[in-house]
This record gives C-alpha cells, structure tokens and sequence, in this order.
C-alpha cells in the first residue's frame, strides 16, 4: 500500500504514527518535502503578520528579525483604537500611538513588501472601532461625513508614514454585513468615497478590504444567494481581493476541505488573490466559554499549508501571510482576563512552537520559500 493509499484510508492511524514520529525525532509521514517539485520557481510572495510571541520589546525585534529572515512581504495590522478624538481636533496623534509607529518603522525589513491592515470595525465587526477610552465621534449612520473625513486623514497618515505596498483599509468588512446588515449600505458608500480619494492621492498603492473566507464560503445567512452575490459584487470593485481565512473555524480539518473554500473563492473571483492574514491549528483547541473544543495537530497543519502553497502558486496569488509565525503563549499570560479566551483561539498556529521548536509546517515554508 502506497503513502497515498494509507492517508486517505487511514488518517487517525496516520495523524498518530505522525505524532509519534515527531516525538522520536524522525520524519513523520505527514511531511512531503516533493509537494511543490513540479514548479521551478515560485510564483508568490510569503510573509508573516508582526504580531509578537512575547510581551517584551526584544521578543517584537525578533519577530522582525525572523519577518526578515524568512519572508519577502510582511504585514503591520493597526487595530488597537482609532485617535477619533485627536483626528476630529486635527491635534497630534496621542505620543503612545505615535511612538508604536516609529517603532513598527524602525524595524522595517529592508527589501520586503508591506501590507498596511487599519481595522474600521470593531472586535466583533458590528460596529465602528473606538478610541482607546471608548469615545466615538457622534454620527447618524457609518458615511456620515464626519466620520469620511477624519477615517480618511487617519489613513493618509498611516499612509504617510509607512509607506506600504498595499493596503486593507478596513479589516472583515463582511461580518459588518452578517451582524448588522443594516449598516452595509452606509459602510459601501463610505468605502467608495474615501477608496477613490486614496487612489488619486497614492495610486501605487493597491488598495483593498479584507473578507472573511470562512463566513463567505457556505455562509449560515437567511438569503445565502443575496449575501453570495452582494459580497462577490463588492470584492470584485477592489485592487485585489483581500482574504482572511481561518479554516478551523470552518470546521474543516483535511485538505479537500480546504480546497472546497478555495475552489469557491476562485469562482467568485476576477482580481488578484491576496491571503493577508491565515493560519491553522497545530494543537488540540479548547475554550469552554466558547464550547469549542476542536482536535488539531502538527500534520492538520502542515497539510492546510501545502493546500494553501499550492493554490497560491496555481493561481498565481499576489502574496499570503501567516498570521503568527511563533506560538504566543508568553503574551497570551498577560493578556486581561476578558479576552483571554478569545486570544487563545490563534494562539497554537505558529510555524514554531511556544518553546521556540520548529514544527513540520516551518520546514514545508522554508522548501516553497526558497
């Protein structure tokens, strides 16, 4: 029986052989190292979040240290607050603030492309993200003009001051759209305006708004045909198509599961493919409060990688980023109590572990990456 033969018929076998072989330092099966051999050269570019895997200033330069290492894009995600009350008093940006960016600059990774990622919306995208006291700036409906001119003068600052390739001007808009699909038409009309002063501001910036690929894919929603259309209308106005894609909140575990969600998103598609932020479990997931408990493992992840590497070299993708690239467990323990379990859903999706071991994942981006 062929290698093939024995991960389609037997795959609990498999995955635990896999878990067994990695305990004993030997190559499990579940590693492919000539996945990727029938392409001479790769068609896209890898990189990582700048998402840090400790709380400390020296832990964010390694992250940098490794972006630069490992990588050719990388990506800076501003999602903390928006300065609403500054931008609105056309006053300096509050010096915390300020002094995050120059050290995001700093850092920078010579040669590397950068996706700028701003998040609009709040965490649970049903409304515009706060300041950091929780101050929103009063308004009527999302394209209130108001609000268009202050989001708009953040992002040339943003802009401005970093310089990207790229740009996601607003994080998941569609789960906007599936929490409260009252204010979709207002956010289009305020996108559209501030996406067409930007474009003649910057036009060497491709510009675009990130969706999520696992509440796009078979979205549980009243008139799936509507939000189906609506959504692939909208995306398809865009630079490209920024894509957040999370498949363990899908439930999806193997790799025709994962092709599934891209062989759809290819169908909806006719602008250049960018996966701006996924990643996979590479540990078993457990969060009562959430009653998730989701089994995961080193071989679950490596084979959502290998899917995703190959549809990104078949389908020429302008790039895709890995959310995390090390495990943050050290950061996770000082995160408050009241987020703690929502931060622990990313939290053992890193290409190395929370002890600084490389996992199989790590050595399939190294193959593809060189």
């Amino acid at each position: 029986m062929n290698r093939l033969k024995c991960f389609i018929i037997i795959p609990s076998l498999l995955i635990t052989f896999c878990l067994g072989c990695q305990k004993a330092g030997l190559a499990p099966l579940c590693e492919t190292p000539s996945f990727f051999s029938d392409y001479a050269e790769r068609k896209f570019k890898m990189g990582f979040s700048t998402w840090s895997f400790g709380p400390d200033e020296s832990d964010r330069r390694e992250t940098y240290h490794f972006i630069s290492k490992h990588a050719d894009v990388y990506s800076e995600q501003i999602d903390e607050y928006i300065p609403w009350r500054a931008l609105e008093a056309n006053a300096p940006l509050p010096e915390a603030l300020q002094a995050d960016w120059d050290f995001r600059f700093a850092q920078r990774p010579v040669g590397h492309d950068l996706l700028l990622s701003v998040s609009l919306l709040n965490m649970d995208r049903s409304d515009l993200l706060a300041d950091r006291d929780g101050y929103l700036p009063a308004h009527e409906k999302l394209d209130d003009a108001k609000i268009v001119e202050v989001y708009e003068a953040y992002l040339r600052q943003l802009l401005d001051r970093f310089q990207p390739q790229y740009l996601v001007m607003a994080m998941e808009v569609n789960e906007l759209y599936l929490h409260d699909p009252a204010k979709w038409e207002a956010y289009q009309n305020l996108s559209a305006k501030i996406r067409t002063n930007l474009k003649a501001s910057y036009p060497a910036v491709l510009v675009s708004e990130s969706v999520t690929l696992h509440n796009w894919f078979e979205a549980e929603v009243n008139d799936p045909a509507a939000y189906l259309a609506d959504l692939s209308n909208y995306v398809n106005q865009l630079d490209f198509a920024a894509i957040s894609f999370y498949p363990f909140f899908k439930g999806q575990k193997r790799a025709r599961q994962f092709q599934k969600s891209f062989d759809f998103l290819h169908e909806q598609i006719d602008i250049p493919i960018a996966f701006v932020e996924t990643t996979h479990l590479a540990e078993d997931l457990s969060v009562p409060s959430y009653e998730i408990d989701i089994p995961s493992s080193q071989c679950e992840q490596n084979e959502y990688l290998e899917t995703l590497l190959l549809n990104a070299q078949v389908n020429e993708y302008l790039f895709i980023i890995w959310w995390s690239h090390r495990d943050y467990d050290r950061l996770w323990e000082i995160f408050p109590e009241e987020v703690k379990d929502i931060g622990k859903l990313w939290r053992d999706t890193g290409l190395i572990d929370e002890n600084g071991d490389e996992r199989i994942a790590y050595r399939t981006w190294e193959l593809v990456r060189r």
